[in-house]
């Protein structure tokens, strides 16, 4: 896992607009009679008719999406009492994770008031505003009767995350570890260590589970929490006493069958684990340092199944898994309330959707294979199943349960949360995962350039790639101590291009290559004085797996030499260039955005081959529109003409392929659109592969979707090469060279496999 540095992360929260979050309308605002239906006069009517039907405001207004995240910033993170203006970073954290994951709308509210009554009063105040309140990084034992009494008082969902998330998504674990251990709930003895409000609200959730209260022993700092204990004890220490002889946590822990730890790093010795039962669990979530590292545990009781909060070892207990997918089906039933139904319903969920076959989605994000077993009792926080699992669970528990308001259809929510988020969220996570489950040399030649620096940085963190500088190593030392980039660059190759021992080799080589293309011995010697050219010669000769270069030239500039050195591969009859539009909806793929110019109809087709083909290997299922100003000969003219018969070209060619053209942007995207004005039309579905008539259009086309719609535009991914070479966009930024310089390793990585 990268490090997170300070100017980093400050970095990050100031660049563009200060924070992560803002207000976007989502109704058309215009003209005149858009702002008169939004605001006055218009706006009267739906006030009217909530007043007459209080249930309409639903209907007319954000409120069934909308959450509260609300804290008082007692209790932040690993941070403390550090109060409600410094928690603002958190909260406006947490409701972005809302969005990414459940698509759920958040204001985040950081309240002055550490007296618990008055932030019940401030809260319960809120209710017509918000659908649902998520309270967040409050101290216990104040949490616990904040939550208490908000839940008396309000009728909309409240939910302490500190407390229930966690104990959500261990006890979907626990469910699962119990199982592969051959141990029954109601038999397990476990002991705890902590007792604030995650530790808590985990022994009791464990209890609804199936768990026996009197074998859940609790331990603070004190020791033991058992009846009878004076020191140091509230009254919701008071609530999960039990008589025991244990005194210290080593007590506890002997001959329990699990160990829950939400208290400190390094509390669990190999000594004391060794004294557990036979087949233990043993989750250690205190974070970042669990109470006893992954690999002792495992070390001192193999037979154990062990889980932390950290996500470089098995089994990650993370809150991301719950808190987004437990909201969305509660809201999207209007429930009053988030009952002891609902939280068990999300974790059996969970449980269960761990016990299915993984898709290939998910193991290429995280760069491994994951079948059920000790080492994968619980889904991945990525794994885009979570929210059409957890979701329909919770919203058919609210109902069950009489808590939901509003009619629920399972068969249609289901079909309904496959269109709300498109898997794009994922694409550049899955890539980079895939990247490093099989790192490959990516030769970089501009190497005193201060944006691919900052890449190669971030890429060494990352370890995805093993980067090779090409450049003088003087001059590049002297720009990583101008720009004081944390760059150790004597963990990197450079290669001088004047020095190098292979530099004659190369020379020969270029000369074989270019002696019938009017360049001489002279002419070759000089081309291998550009970096450029060299780190080409570097990976034609095999000594790199791949090159990333482009950002501070002319996209033809560094498209030329790639051609000429490394050049198409074997059978390949065009080289392309392809853009991925991360859209909400999901991934769009344009073609062709960089080479060819003014292609005819038997390249069109080409190209849509080659994309559609590349399409699959980011797991979409390609639906090819060839676009064109025509409809299926709305136009007479001989650019819609080309276009119609590269359609026919391809469908002769590739019968196994989805396609349809000619076809206006509109109607390739807009599905309902297509069917209802063609119903003869053969895609099922909006098309993902948009194949442009000519290079002007396509180009326009990416970068207007990039700067105008506020979507990730990747790439470009240049198709058909010999070897992997990734031409940049000019002056891109650094993140683009990453994720860039991912698919070029992943390029590598399926090169490789099918030379084998």
């Amino acid at each position: 896992m990268r490090k997170v540095r300070r100017r980093d992360a400050l970095e990050y929260h100031t660049t563009g607009r200060p924070g992560k979050i803002e207000v976007v309308a989502t109704k058309a605002l215009n003209s005149q009679l858009d702002l008169s239906l939004a605001y006055s006069p218009g706006v009267a009517e739906p006030c009217l008719a909530i007043k007459d039907n209080p249930a309409d405001v639903y209907k007319y207004t954000a409120r069934g999406n909308l959450v509260a995240v609300i804290t008082n910033g007692t209790a932040v993170l690993g941070l403390g009492n550090i109060g409600p203006l410094a928690s603002k970073p958190v909260m406006e954290g947490k409701g972005v994770l809302f969005k990414k994951f459940a698509d759920i709308d958040v204001f985040d509210l950081e309240l002055d008031a550490n007296d618990p009554d008055q932030f019940i009063e401030c809260v319960a105040a809120l209710e017509p505003t918000f659908g649902g309140i998520n309270l967040e990084d409050i101290k216990a034992p104040e949490s616990f009767y904040i939550e208490e009494k908000l839940r008396e008082r309000m009728n909309i969902p409240v939910f302490h995350d500190d407390q229930h998330g966690t104990a959500i998504i261990s006890g979907a674990a626990l469910i699962n570890a119990a199982f592969l251990q051959k141990k029954e709930l109601p038999d397990l003895k476990v002991a705890v260590s902590g007792a604030g409000a995650s530790a808590v609200a985990c022994a009791r959730f464990f209890v609804s589970l199936g768990v026996q209260r009197k074998n859940v022993i609790m331990c603070d700092s004190t020791g033991v929490i058992y009846k009878g204990r004076t020191e140091r004890m509230n009254s919701s220490k008071e609530q999960v006493a039990v008589e025991t002889d244990a005194r210290t946590l080593a007590d506890a822990v002997k001959g329990a069958d699990v160990f829950l730890g939400l208290s400190a790093g390094g509390l669990l010795s190999k000594e004391v684990v060794k004294t557990m039962a036979e087949r233990p669990i043993v989750f250690a979530l205190a974070n970042p340092d669990p109470e006893i590292p992954y690999d002792d545990a495992k070390e001192a009781r193999p037979d154990a199944i062990v889980a932390t909060g950290r996500s470089d070892t098995h089994n990650q207990v993370n809150n991301v898994l719950g808190f987004p997918f437990i909201f969305r089906g509660a809201l999207d039933v209007s429930a009053t309330t988030i009952n002891e139904e609902m939280k068990v319903a999300a974790a059996k969920a969970l449980a269960e959707l761990a016990r299915r076959d993984v898709p290939q989605v998910v193991s290429l994000a995280y760069g491994q294979d994951y079948t059920f077993g000790p080492d994968y009792i619980i889904p991945k926080p990525f794994d885009p199943r979570v929210l059409h699992w957890v979701a329909p669970a919770v919203a058919e528990a609210a109902v069950s349960s009489g808590v939901a308001t509003r009619p629920y259809d399972e068969a249609a929510y289901r079909e309904h949360l496959k269109g709300l988020l498109g898997q794009s969220a994922a694409v550049m996570r899955r890539f980079l995962k895939q990247a490093a489950s099989e790192p490959k040399s990516i030769v970089f030649p501009e190497a005193t350039k201060p944006a691919v620096l900052q890449a190669v940085s971030v890429i060494v963190d990352e370890g995805f790639a093993t980067p090779v500088l090409v450049g003088n190593r003087a001059e590049v030392e002297a720009v990583v101590r101008e720009h004081e980039l944390d760059l150790d660059l004597s963990k990197i190759e450079i290669v001088d291009p004047a020095t190098d021992d292979k530099a004659a080799d190369y020379h020969a080589r270029l000369y074989e290559k270019r002696q019938r293309r009017g360049e001489g011995r002279r002419a070759t010697a000089r081309r291998l004085e550009s970096p450029l050219d060299y780190a080409l010669m570097m990976v034609d000769a095999g000594r790199a797996d791949g090159i990333v270069a482009g950002h501070d030239m002319h996209y033809p500039d560094a498209l030329r030499p790639a051609l000429q050195i490394v050049g198409p591969a074997d059978k390949t009859k065009r080289i392309a260039g392809m853009y991925l539009i991360l859209h909400k909806r999901g991934t769009l793929f344009f073609g062709d955005t960089t080479v060819n110019v003014a292609p005819d109809s038997d390249t069109l087709a080409d190209i849509a081959e080659m994309v559609a083909d590349a399409a699959v290997t980011f797991d979409a299922d390609p639906r090819i529109a060839m676009l064109s100003m025509s409809n299926f000969g709305s136009v007479d003219h001989p650019a819609a003409h080309k276009v119609a018969k590269a359609t026919a070209t391809l469908r002769a060619r590739r019968p196994d392929l989805m396609v349809e053209g000619e076809l206006q942007a509109n109607y390739a995207v807009n599905y309902d659109l297509q069917k209802r004005s063609f119903p003869f039309s053969t895609l099922e579905g909006p098309a993902n592969v948009l194949i442009f008539p000519n290079l002007e259009a396509g180009n326009i086309a990416y970068k207007l979707m990039r700067e105008l719609d506020g979507v990730t535009a990747v790439g470009p991914v240049l198709l058909g090469m010999a070897k992997p070479v990734t031409v940049l966009e000019r002056d891109c930024d650094v993140d683009n060279i990453v994720f860039m310089t991912a698919l070029t390793v992943v390029q590598a990585q399926t090169a490789a496999r099918q030379a084998d």
